[in-house]
Protein backbone atom coordinates (compact mmCIF):
# COMPACT_ATOMS: atom_id res chain seq x y z
CA UNK A 1 0.00 0.00 0.00
CA UNK A 2 1.58 3.47 -1.00
CA UNK A 3 1.85 6.05 1.59
CA UNK A 4 -0.37 8.56 1.52
CA UNK A 5 1.16 11.87 1.62
CA UNK A 6 -0.41 15.26 3.59
CA UNK A 7 -0.46 18.41 2.30
CA UNK A 8 1.30 20.79 5.32
CA UNK A 9 -0.26 22.70 7.47
CA UNK A 10 -0.21 26.19 9.54
CA UNK A 11 -0.35 26.26 13.13
CA UNK A 12 -2.04 30.06 14.84
CA UNK A 13 -1.19 30.33 18.58
CA UNK A 14 -2.52 33.45 20.35
CA UNK A 15 -2.65 33.91 23.70
CA UNK A 16 -3.00 36.92 25.95
CA UNK A 17 0.27 38.94 27.03
CA UNK A 18 2.46 36.73 29.24
CA UNK A 19 0.34 33.48 28.94
CA UNK A 20 3.78 32.34 27.73
CA UNK A 21 2.91 31.67 24.01
CA UNK A 22 6.68 32.53 23.00
CA UNK A 23 7.82 30.29 25.13
CA UNK A 24 6.16 27.52 23.80
CA UNK A 25 6.65 29.07 20.54
CA UNK A 26 10.12 28.18 20.55
CA UNK A 27 9.77 24.81 22.15
CA UNK A 28 7.48 23.54 19.08
CA UNK A 29 10.03 25.25 16.48
CA UNK A 30 13.00 23.33 18.45
CA UNK A 31 11.10 19.80 18.85
CA UNK A 32 9.66 19.99 15.15
CA UNK A 33 12.14 19.78 12.18
CA UNK A 34 9.63 20.55 9.51
CA UNK A 35 7.90 23.23 11.36
CA UNK A 36 9.04 26.87 9.86
CA UNK A 37 8.36 30.21 11.75
CA UNK A 38 6.26 32.56 10.01
CA UNK A 39 8.67 35.77 10.12
CA UNK A 40 6.40 38.78 10.41
CA UNK A 41 7.02 42.50 9.54
CA UNK A 42 7.04 45.41 11.45
CA UNK A 43 7.87 49.43 12.08
CA UNK A 44 9.50 48.66 15.41
CA UNK A 45 13.09 49.62 15.17
CA UNK A 46 15.09 46.04 15.62
CA UNK A 47 16.40 45.32 19.36
CA UNK A 48 19.56 44.27 20.37
CA UNK A 49 20.73 40.80 18.45
CA UNK A 50 17.89 41.19 16.26
CA UNK A 51 18.09 40.37 12.63
CA UNK A 52 16.13 41.48 9.36
CA UNK A 53 14.70 39.01 7.61
CA UNK A 54 15.54 36.41 10.61
CA UNK A 55 13.69 37.95 13.58
CA UNK A 56 11.59 40.10 11.64
CA UNK A 57 10.86 42.18 8.57
CA UNK A 58 11.77 45.48 9.34
CA UNK A 59 10.07 47.94 7.13
CA UNK A 60 9.98 51.63 7.81
CA UNK A 61 6.20 53.21 8.58
CA UNK A 62 5.79 54.54 4.88
CA UNK A 63 6.83 50.98 3.53
CA UNK A 64 4.07 49.64 5.91
CA UNK A 65 1.69 51.55 4.45
CA UNK A 66 1.80 50.99 1.18
CA UNK A 67 1.92 47.36 1.33
CA UNK A 68 -1.31 47.77 3.47
CA UNK A 69 -2.72 49.53 0.48
CA UNK A 70 -1.35 47.14 -1.80
CA UNK A 71 -3.20 44.17 -0.29
CA UNK A 72 -0.09 42.07 0.84
CA UNK A 73 -1.15 41.83 4.08
CA UNK A 74 -2.77 38.70 5.37
CA UNK A 75 -3.59 40.21 8.27
CA UNK A 76 -1.84 43.31 10.46
CA UNK A 77 -2.53 45.55 13.91
CA UNK A 78 -1.24 48.42 15.49
CA UNK A 79 0.51 47.40 19.01
CA UNK A 80 1.42 49.75 21.80
CA UNK A 81 2.38 52.39 18.81
CA UNK A 82 4.12 49.91 16.45
CA UNK A 83 2.22 48.52 13.27
CA UNK A 84 2.90 44.57 12.84
CA UNK A 85 1.61 42.06 9.97
CA UNK A 86 1.91 38.81 8.41
CA UNK A 87 2.97 38.92 4.55
CA UNK A 88 0.60 36.62 2.44
CA UNK A 89 4.06 35.56 0.44
CA UNK A 90 5.35 34.31 3.36
CA UNK A 91 3.14 31.89 4.32
CA UNK A 92 2.28 30.66 0.44
CA UNK A 93 6.00 30.48 -0.53
CA UNK A 94 6.66 28.48 2.78
CA UNK A 95 3.31 26.34 2.42
CA UNK A 96 4.72 25.88 -1.57
CA UNK A 97 7.92 24.61 -0.16
CA UNK A 98 6.15 21.70 1.54
CA UNK A 99 7.15 23.56 5.02
CA UNK A 100 4.85 23.18 7.74
CA UNK A 101 4.56 26.68 9.24
CA UNK A 102 3.91 28.60 12.73
CA UNK A 103 2.38 31.51 13.78
CA UNK A 104 2.04 33.65 16.42
CA UNK A 105 -0.35 36.38 16.41
CA UNK A 106 -2.77 38.47 18.82
CA UNK A 107 -6.55 37.46 18.90
CA UNK A 108 -6.99 40.35 16.58
CA UNK A 109 -4.00 39.11 13.86
CA UNK A 110 -6.04 35.30 14.24
CA UNK A 111 -9.33 36.65 13.43
CA UNK A 112 -8.32 38.62 9.83
CA UNK A 113 -6.53 34.99 9.25
CA UNK A 114 -10.08 32.94 10.09
CA UNK A 115 -11.36 35.11 7.76
CA UNK A 116 -9.02 35.23 5.07
CA UNK A 117 -9.35 31.34 5.72
CA UNK A 118 -12.63 31.45 4.85
CA UNK A 119 -12.34 32.79 1.47
CA UNK A 120 -8.91 30.80 0.41
CA UNK A 121 -9.21 27.09 -0.14
CA UNK A 122 -5.71 26.16 0.99
CA UNK A 123 -5.14 28.96 3.75
CA UNK A 124 -8.41 27.53 4.73
CA UNK A 125 -7.25 23.66 4.65
CA UNK A 126 -3.97 24.40 5.99
CA UNK A 127 -5.02 26.58 9.18
CA UNK A 128 -5.34 25.29 12.90
CA UNK A 129 -6.14 27.53 15.44
CA UNK A 130 -5.17 27.29 19.27
CA UNK A 131 -5.33 29.44 22.18
CA UNK A 132 -3.36 29.13 25.13
CA UNK A 133 -4.67 30.75 28.43
CA UNK A 134 -3.89 30.11 32.04
CA UNK A 135 -6.68 28.72 34.03
CA UNK A 136 -7.25 32.00 35.70
CA UNK A 137 -6.35 35.56 35.53
CA UNK A 138 -4.81 35.39 39.18
CA UNK A 139 -2.17 33.33 37.77
CA UNK A 140 -1.49 35.71 34.11
CA UNK A 141 -0.61 38.53 36.77
CA UNK A 142 1.36 36.63 38.79
CA UNK A 143 3.61 35.27 35.75
CA UNK A 144 3.33 38.94 34.48
CA UNK A 145 4.69 40.16 38.15
CA UNK A 146 7.33 37.09 38.20
CA UNK A 147 8.78 37.99 34.96
CA UNK A 148 9.56 41.71 36.18
CA UNK A 149 9.76 42.92 32.68
CA UNK A 150 7.14 46.08 33.41
CA UNK A 151 6.07 48.55 35.62
CA UNK A 152 2.67 48.22 37.37
CA UNK A 153 0.45 50.25 34.93
CA UNK A 154 1.86 48.48 32.05
CA UNK A 155 0.77 45.48 33.79
CA UNK A 156 -2.70 46.32 34.38
CA UNK A 157 -3.47 47.45 30.95
CA UNK A 158 -2.21 44.32 30.17
CA UNK A 159 -4.44 42.40 32.46
CA UNK A 160 -7.46 44.46 30.67
CA UNK A 161 -6.40 43.58 27.43
CA UNK A 162 -6.00 39.53 28.27
CA UNK A 163 -9.33 39.87 29.78
CA UNK A 164 -10.90 41.03 26.69
CA UNK A 165 -8.71 38.60 24.38
CA UNK A 166 -9.18 35.39 26.79
CA UNK A 167 -13.05 35.64 26.15
CA UNK A 168 -12.58 34.79 22.31
CA UNK A 169 -11.28 31.36 23.25
CA UNK A 170 -14.19 30.00 21.39
CA UNK A 171 -13.16 30.94 18.24
CA UNK A 172 -10.43 28.58 18.25
CA UNK A 173 -10.47 25.21 16.76
CA UNK A 174 -8.27 24.32 20.82
CA UNK A 175 -8.11 26.03 24.04
CA UNK A 176 -4.68 24.57 25.89
CA UNK A 177 -4.64 25.46 29.10
CA UNK A 178 -1.15 26.00 30.13
CA UNK A 179 0.65 24.48 33.17
CA UNK A 180 4.31 24.26 32.72
CA UNK A 181 5.87 25.02 29.49
CA UNK A 182 7.27 21.63 29.23
CA UNK A 183 3.29 20.39 29.82
CA UNK A 184 2.25 23.04 26.93
CA UNK A 185 4.45 21.34 24.44
CA UNK A 186 3.41 18.25 25.21
CA UNK A 187 -0.06 19.02 24.78
CA UNK A 188 0.68 21.14 21.32
CA UNK A 189 2.74 18.52 19.94
CA UNK A 190 -0.49 16.34 20.33
CA UNK A 191 -2.93 18.59 18.63
CA UNK A 192 -0.22 18.66 15.84
CA UNK A 193 0.24 15.08 15.43
CA UNK A 194 -3.43 14.46 15.48
CA UNK A 195 -4.33 17.27 12.81
CA UNK A 196 -1.81 15.81 10.42
CA UNK A 197 -3.74 12.59 10.50
CA UNK A 198 -6.61 13.79 9.79
CA UNK A 199 -8.81 11.56 6.96
CA UNK A 200 -10.13 15.04 5.11
CA UNK A 201 -6.21 16.00 4.91
CA UNK A 202 -4.58 13.05 3.67
CA UNK A 203 -4.10 12.57 0.04
CA UNK A 204 -6.27 9.28 -1.50
CA UNK A 205 -4.55 6.31 -0.60
CA UNK A 206 -3.51 3.78 -3.32
CA UNK A 207 -4.64 0.35 -2.14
Amino acid sequence: MAQSQAKPLMFLISAPSGAGKTTLCTNLLEASSNLRRVITCTTRPPRAGEQDGVDYHFLDPATFLRRVQSGHFLEHASVYGNSYGTLKSEVAEKLDQGFELLINVDVQGAASIRKAAGTDPALGRALVTIFLTPPSMEILEQRLRTRAADPDDVIRRRLTMARQEAAQWRHFDYLLLSGTPEEDTRRALAIMEAERMRCQRAAPLQL
